[in-house]
C-alpha cells in the first residue's frame, strides 16, 4: 500500500534537472509553475497573486516566497534556502527572487516562464528585465512518464475512488438530490481512507476530503462538462459519474454512465455503443502504439456507426498530479507543438484515461478508465464494473 513518495523520487528528479542544466550554458533553472516545484521539491501550494519561484543550480535549490508560506516551506529538508517577501502588491516578488538568484551567483537562467503566471490579478516584471533568460519545459516532459511508485500512487487513489464510486450507487434512488448524494459518498469514502491509511496519509487538502465523487445527472449529462442540476432523481434518468482520490498528490479517474430504473431501448443502445468504443480505445493501447492512433481508431468506430456527429472531445488524457496532463489522446497529437521525435508514440509510465463519449440531444455517456500504460502491455488501475446490468439503480 503506497501512500507517500519516498526520498529517492525527488533525488532521481533533481540529478535528471541538474543534468539537463549541465547541458546548456545558463547558471541555474528556475520554475515558476506550482505543479512543477511541488514535482522537483516537494513544497505544494496554491497559485495566487503572490509568486513563488524555485531556483536550482548544480550546488543547491533555494526558494522565493511570500511571508505567510515560510513557516509551510522551511521544514524542507531538500530545500538549502527559503527567501521571502512580505505580499503583493506592497512586496516585491520578483525583485526578492532576482536576489535570491544574484546571491547564487547566478546570471543567466532557463526557464519554465519568463515571469510569474498573470493569476488572481498578478501584473509583475518578466524576469528576463533582470537577468538572461532562455526557456525550457523540463519538469513538463519528464512528468510525462511515470516510475514504479508514481503508478503505486495513482493504483492507491482508484482503490479510494472505487469505494466512493460504490458509495454514490447505494446511496442513489428516485427523490435524492445529486447533491446530497454526492456529499455523503464523498464523506464516507473519505472518513474510510483516512480511518484506514491513518498517519500514512499525506494530507493534502483544505477543509475539503482526500476522496471526491459525484455526478451530473438528467439533460446535464448531454454536455461533456454539465453541472449538477438542481433538481431530484426521477426515473429514467441518465447519471454520468466520477470519482477520485487524492494520495500524495496523485489522481485517477474513474466514470461510469449509470441509470436510475430500467434504461429505455434507446439509452441501451447507446450505452453498449460507448462501451465498445471504450473496447476500441482499451485495445489499441500499449507501448509502441500511436497515441494519435487511438483516437483515430475510435473516430473511425463512431464513423462506421453512423453516429460521428454525437462526438465532442477527444479519447483521453495522462493523469497524475494534475488532472489532465500531456499526452492527449487526440487525433492532432503528431502535429502539437511539443511532440519531439519518438513523443507521438505510448511509453510505458504513461498513465490515460480513455474516455470516449457519446452525446444526442436528451443525455450522455460516457465511462472512463484509469489505465497503465506497461513495458508489456497495459494494466487497468481503476476496476468498478463497466457493464450495463451493474449500473442501472434499481
Amino acid at each position: 500500500m503506497a501512500t507517500r513518495l519516498p526520498e529517492s523520487e525527488f533525488d532521481a528528479r533533481l540529478a535528471e534537472v541538474r543534468g539537463r542544466l549541465a547541458d546548456t550554458d545558463a547558471d541555474a533553472a528556475t520554475f515558476f509553475g506550482a505543479t512543477s516545484i511541488e514535482y522537483l521539491s516537494g513544497f505544494h501550494h496554491i497559485q495566487t497573486e503572490r509568486p513563488v519561484v524555485l531556483a536550482v543550480t548544480q550546488e543547491a535549490m533555494e526558494i522565493t516566497v511570500p511571508r505567510l508560506e515560510v513557516e509551510r516551506v522551511d521544514p524542507n529538508p531538500r530545500i538549502d534556502a527559503v527567501h521571502h517577501y512580505f505580499d503583493y502588491p506592497q512586496g516585491a516578488p520578483l525583485e526578492t527572487a532576482v536576489g535570491m538568484l544574484e546571491g547564487m551567483g547566478v546570471e543567466s537562467v532557463v526557464s519554465d516562464a519568463d515571469g510569474a503566471p498573470g493569476v488572481m490579478g498578478y501584473e509583475g516584471p518578466a524576469l528576463s528585465e533582470f537577468v538572461a533568460v532562455d526557456s525550457q519545459s523540463w519538469v513538463d516532459r519528464m512528468r510525462w512518464e511515470k516510475t514504479d511508485a508514481e503508478v503505486d500512487l495513482v493504483r492507491e487513489s482508484a482503490k479510494w475512488a472505487n469505494l466512493a464510486h460504490r458509495y454514490l450507487a447505494d446511496y442513489t434512488e428516485v427523490g435524492a438530490h445529486p447533491v446530497t448524494v454526492s456529499q455523503r459518498a464523498t464523506t464516507d469514502a473519505s472518513r474510510a481512507m483516512l480511518d484506514t491509511l491513518g498517519d500514512r496519509y499525506a494530507v493534502r487538502t483544505r477543509g475539503s476530503g482526500p476522496v471526491h465523487a459525484g455526478y451530473i445527472s438528467g439533460s446535464e449529462t448531454a454536455l461533456p462538462h454539465g453541472h449538477t442540476p438542481n433538481e431530484r432523481l426521477s426515473a429514467g434518468d441518465v447519471l454520468v459519474t466520477g470519482a477520485s482520490a487524492n494520495v500524495d498528490g496523485y489522481h485517477s479517474e474513474l466514470e461510469r454512465t449509470m441509470f436510475v430504473g430500467e434504461p429505455s431501448d434507446e439509452q441501451r443502445h447507446y450505452f453498449e455503443l460507448m462501451v465498445e468504443a471504450q473496447d476500441v480505445a482499451i485495445d489499441a493501447l500499449g507501448p509502441g502504439q500511436s497515441i494519435a492512433g487511438v483516437d483515430e481508431a475510435v473516430h473511425d468506430y463512431f464513423r462506421e456507426q453512423g453516429i460521428e456527429d454525437t462526438a465532442q472531445h477527444h479519447v483521453g488524457h495522462n493523469i497524475g498530479l494534475g488532472g489532465h496532463e500531456p499526452p492527449y489522446i487526440d487525433r492532432g497529437w503528431d502535429d502539437y507543438d511539443h511532440v519531439d521525435e519518438g513523443d507521438d508514440l505510448m511509453a510505458p509510465g504513461q498513465i490515460y484515461t480513455i474516455e470516449p463519449g457519446i452525446y444526442t440531444d436528451e443525455f450522455g455517456y460516457r465511462h472512463s478508465d484509469t489505465i497503465a500504460i506497461t513495458e508489456t502491455g497495459t494494466e487497468w488501475l481503476t476496476f468498478f464494473p463497466r457493464d450495463l446490468e451493474s449500473n442501472v439503480i434499481r
